[in-house]
Protein backbone atom coordinates (compact mmCIF):
# COMPACT_ATOMS: atom_id res chain seq x y z
CA UNK A 1 0.00 0.00 0.00
CA UNK A 2 1.37 3.42 -0.95
CA UNK A 3 2.03 6.08 1.69
CA UNK A 4 -0.79 8.32 0.46
CA UNK A 5 -3.25 5.41 0.68
CA UNK A 6 -2.04 4.56 4.20
CA UNK A 7 -2.42 8.19 5.28
CA UNK A 8 -5.95 8.37 3.86
CA UNK A 9 -6.89 5.09 5.52
CA UNK A 10 -5.60 6.42 8.86
CA UNK A 11 -7.45 9.71 8.38
CA UNK A 12 -10.74 7.89 7.73
CA UNK A 13 -10.17 5.66 10.79
CA UNK A 14 -9.60 8.78 12.92
CA UNK A 15 -12.83 10.37 11.62
CA UNK A 16 -14.90 7.19 12.20
CA UNK A 17 -13.56 6.64 15.72
CA UNK A 18 -13.78 10.32 16.65
CA UNK A 19 -17.38 10.50 15.41
CA UNK A 20 -18.40 7.53 17.54
CA UNK A 21 -16.63 8.78 20.68
CA UNK A 22 -17.74 12.42 20.38
CA UNK A 23 -21.36 11.26 19.94
CA UNK A 24 -21.25 8.71 22.78
CA UNK A 25 -19.28 10.77 25.31
CA UNK A 26 -19.42 14.39 24.16
CA UNK A 27 -16.61 16.78 23.29
CA UNK A 28 -15.41 17.25 26.88
CA UNK A 29 -15.18 13.56 27.74
CA UNK A 30 -13.34 12.54 24.56
CA UNK A 31 -9.60 13.06 24.29
CA UNK A 32 -7.35 12.76 21.25
CA UNK A 33 -5.43 10.20 23.31
CA UNK A 34 -8.61 8.04 23.54
CA UNK A 35 -9.15 8.29 19.79
CA UNK A 36 -5.52 7.47 18.92
CA UNK A 37 -5.46 4.55 21.36
CA UNK A 38 -8.61 2.96 19.86
CA UNK A 39 -7.13 3.12 16.36
CA UNK A 40 -3.72 1.92 17.47
CA UNK A 41 -1.76 5.02 16.51
CA UNK A 42 0.18 7.58 18.53
CA UNK A 43 -1.21 10.97 19.47
CA UNK A 44 1.46 12.72 17.31
CA UNK A 45 0.31 10.57 14.35
CA UNK A 46 -3.25 11.83 14.92
CA UNK A 47 -1.95 15.43 15.03
CA UNK A 48 -0.32 14.84 11.65
CA UNK A 49 -3.89 14.68 10.24
CA UNK A 50 -5.69 17.12 12.57
CA UNK A 51 -3.79 19.91 14.30
CA UNK A 52 -5.89 19.75 17.49
CA UNK A 53 -9.05 18.35 19.05
CA UNK A 54 -11.21 21.32 18.01
CA UNK A 55 -10.21 20.99 14.35
CA UNK A 56 -11.05 17.27 14.48
CA UNK A 57 -14.36 17.92 16.25
CA UNK A 58 -15.44 20.53 13.70
CA UNK A 59 -14.53 18.23 10.80
CA UNK A 60 -16.49 15.38 12.40
CA UNK A 61 -19.53 17.56 13.09
CA UNK A 62 -19.52 19.10 9.59
CA UNK A 63 -19.65 15.64 7.99
CA UNK A 64 -22.00 14.10 10.55
CA UNK A 65 -24.47 17.00 10.65
CA UNK A 66 -24.87 16.93 6.87
CA UNK A 67 -26.15 13.32 7.21
CA UNK A 68 -28.57 14.38 9.96
CA UNK A 69 -29.84 17.23 7.78
CA UNK A 70 -30.47 14.84 4.86
CA UNK A 71 -32.61 12.64 7.13
CA UNK A 72 -34.55 15.61 8.53
CA UNK A 73 -35.15 16.89 4.97
CA UNK A 74 -36.37 13.42 4.00
CA UNK A 75 -38.94 13.57 6.82
CA UNK A 76 -40.01 17.06 5.70
CA UNK A 77 -40.77 15.72 2.22
CA UNK A 78 -43.32 13.25 3.63
CA UNK A 79 -46.27 15.59 3.04
CA UNK A 80 -48.83 12.77 3.25
CA UNK A 81 -48.12 12.43 6.99
CA UNK A 82 -49.97 14.43 9.63
CA UNK A 83 -47.86 17.23 11.17
CA UNK A 84 -47.44 15.18 14.35
CA UNK A 85 -46.32 12.07 12.44
CA UNK A 86 -43.95 14.19 10.37
CA UNK A 87 -42.45 15.58 13.58
CA UNK A 88 -42.09 12.04 14.91
CA UNK A 89 -40.16 11.13 11.74
CA UNK A 90 -37.78 14.00 12.55
CA UNK A 91 -37.41 12.70 16.11
CA UNK A 92 -36.65 9.19 14.81
CA UNK A 93 -33.98 10.61 12.50
CA UNK A 94 -32.37 12.52 15.39
CA UNK A 95 -32.50 9.52 17.69
CA UNK A 96 -31.04 7.24 15.04
CA UNK A 97 -27.96 9.45 14.79
CA UNK A 98 -27.55 10.61 18.40
CA UNK A 99 -27.06 8.18 21.29
CA UNK A 100 -27.30 11.01 23.88
CA UNK A 101 -29.16 14.32 24.10
CA UNK A 102 -28.33 16.62 21.19
CA UNK A 103 -28.94 19.76 23.21
CA UNK A 104 -26.70 18.64 26.08
CA UNK A 105 -23.92 17.76 23.60
CA UNK A 106 -24.28 21.14 21.90
CA UNK A 107 -24.30 23.07 25.20
CA UNK A 108 -21.27 21.21 26.56
CA UNK A 109 -19.23 21.76 23.41
CA UNK A 110 -20.16 25.46 23.30
CA UNK A 111 -18.88 25.89 26.89
CA UNK A 112 -15.53 24.24 26.08
CA UNK A 113 -14.68 25.39 22.55
CA UNK A 114 -12.62 28.49 21.76
CA UNK A 115 -14.55 31.55 20.51
CA UNK A 116 -13.59 30.87 16.89
CA UNK A 117 -14.59 27.19 17.12
CA UNK A 118 -17.85 28.18 18.88
CA UNK A 119 -18.79 30.37 15.91
CA UNK A 120 -18.09 27.55 13.44
CA UNK A 121 -19.92 24.93 15.51
CA UNK A 122 -22.89 27.24 16.04
CA UNK A 123 -23.11 27.76 12.27
CA UNK A 124 -23.14 23.97 11.71
CA UNK A 125 -25.85 23.55 14.36
CA UNK A 126 -27.96 26.37 12.92
CA UNK A 127 -27.66 25.11 9.34
CA UNK A 128 -28.16 21.39 9.86
CA UNK A 129 -30.43 21.23 12.91
CA UNK A 130 -32.27 24.49 13.64
CA UNK A 131 -32.91 25.54 10.03
CA UNK A 132 -34.59 22.34 8.80
CA UNK A 133 -36.62 22.01 12.01
CA UNK A 134 -37.60 25.70 11.63
CA UNK A 135 -38.82 24.76 8.15
CA UNK A 136 -41.13 22.22 9.76
CA UNK A 137 -42.62 24.90 12.04
CA UNK A 138 -43.05 27.29 9.07
CA UNK A 139 -45.62 24.98 7.48
CA UNK A 140 -49.10 26.58 7.75
CA UNK A 141 -50.67 23.22 8.70
CA UNK A 142 -48.45 23.04 11.82
CA UNK A 143 -50.33 26.07 13.19
CA UNK A 144 -47.43 27.46 15.25
CA UNK A 145 -48.58 29.81 17.99
CA UNK A 146 -48.34 33.49 16.99
CA UNK A 147 -45.98 34.52 19.78
CA UNK A 148 -43.19 32.14 18.64
CA UNK A 149 -40.90 32.38 15.65
CA UNK A 150 -40.15 29.10 13.81
CA UNK A 151 -36.45 29.33 14.81
CA UNK A 152 -37.44 29.78 18.48
CA UNK A 153 -39.82 26.82 18.23
CA UNK A 154 -37.03 24.69 16.71
CA UNK A 155 -34.66 25.58 19.55
CA UNK A 156 -37.28 24.91 22.24
CA UNK A 157 -38.18 21.64 20.55
CA UNK A 158 -34.57 20.38 20.46
CA UNK A 159 -34.06 21.36 24.10
CA UNK A 160 -37.30 19.58 25.07
CA UNK A 161 -36.22 16.31 23.41
CA UNK A 162 -33.70 15.44 26.16
CA UNK A 163 -36.03 12.85 27.83
CA UNK A 164 -36.27 10.91 24.55
CA UNK A 165 -32.58 10.06 24.98
CA UNK A 166 -33.20 8.61 28.45
CA UNK A 167 -34.27 9.78 31.90
CA UNK A 168 -34.02 8.47 35.43
CA UNK A 169 -37.70 7.51 35.22
CA UNK A 170 -39.03 4.86 32.85
CA UNK A 171 -41.65 7.17 31.37
CA UNK A 172 -44.83 5.24 30.58
CA UNK A 173 -43.71 2.23 32.65
CA UNK A 174 -42.77 -1.27 31.52
CA UNK A 175 -45.98 -1.89 29.56
CA UNK A 176 -44.84 0.12 26.52
CA UNK A 177 -41.91 -0.29 24.12
CA UNK A 178 -39.27 2.27 23.14
CA UNK A 179 -41.17 3.62 20.15
CA UNK A 180 -44.36 4.04 22.19
CA UNK A 181 -42.32 5.78 24.92
CA UNK A 182 -40.82 8.22 22.39
CA UNK A 183 -44.31 8.97 21.02
CA UNK A 184 -45.64 9.55 24.54
CA UNK A 185 -42.79 11.96 25.34
CA UNK A 186 -43.30 13.75 22.01
CA UNK A 187 -47.04 14.05 22.75
CA UNK A 188 -46.21 15.60 26.15
CA UNK A 189 -43.82 18.06 24.46
CA UNK A 190 -46.41 19.10 21.86
CA UNK A 191 -49.60 18.97 23.91
CA UNK A 192 -48.40 19.53 27.47
CA UNK A 193 -48.48 17.34 30.55
CA UNK A 194 -52.13 17.80 31.47
CA UNK A 195 -55.33 17.29 29.48
CA UNK A 196 -57.40 20.46 29.27
CA UNK A 197 -60.20 20.16 31.81
CA UNK A 198 -63.47 19.12 30.22
CA UNK A 199 -66.21 21.66 30.99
Amino acid sequence: MQRTERLEKTRQAILRTATRLFLQKGFGQTSTRDIAKEIGITQPALYHHFSDKEVLFLEVMTRFSAKVRRDIDKALRKHALSPEDQLYEIVKALKRHHPISIYEQYSQAMRLLSKNAQRKFNMIFMMDYLQPISDYFKQPRVNLRADLLPREAAELFLASLTPIFGTYQLIGGHAINGEQRSKLILDCIINGLCHPSAN
